[in-house]
């Protein structure tokens, strides 16, 4: 097995680079949001076929001020089913303009099945 290099992050899987995580991320033909345990909106992916536009602004942010105040009650329904581990997972299709849009969100635990977000 090869030494990990000072640069590289060790995951389960291997190790890669910053820029590899990077470009892997930007990659992915998907939006992918990352939310912490204190529903601090903490990533979001910049790839070029982005459906819900983001700004850097968003970093740090309530996630439910990132939602139409229509939609709130909704992500707070999900955010506290995976805090309290009722769901695994919520899926729902929307449409915006002409797209028909399928939203998945999962919860994110730890080892030891402490909550630690959503993405």
């Amino acid at each position: 097995m090869e030494k990990q290099k000072a640069n590289e992050i060790k995951v389960d899987e291997g190790t890669l680079t910053p820029e590899q995580v990077r470009l892997l991320l930007k990659s992915l033909p998907v939006d992918i949001t990352f939310v912490d345990e204190n529903d601090r909106v903490c990533f979001y992916s910049a790839n070029k076929d982005r459906i819900f536009s983001r700004s850097p602004a968003i970093i740090g942010r309530a996630v439910q001020n990132c939602h139409p105040p229509e939609s709130v009650h909704i992500v707070e329904r999900i955010f506290k089913s995976f805090k309290e581990k009722e769901k695994d997972k919520a899926e729902f299709w929307i449409q915006k303009d002409n797209l028909f849009i399928y939203i998945r969100y999962f919860p994110i635990y730890d080892e030891h099945k402490n909550y630690k977000g959503i993405i």
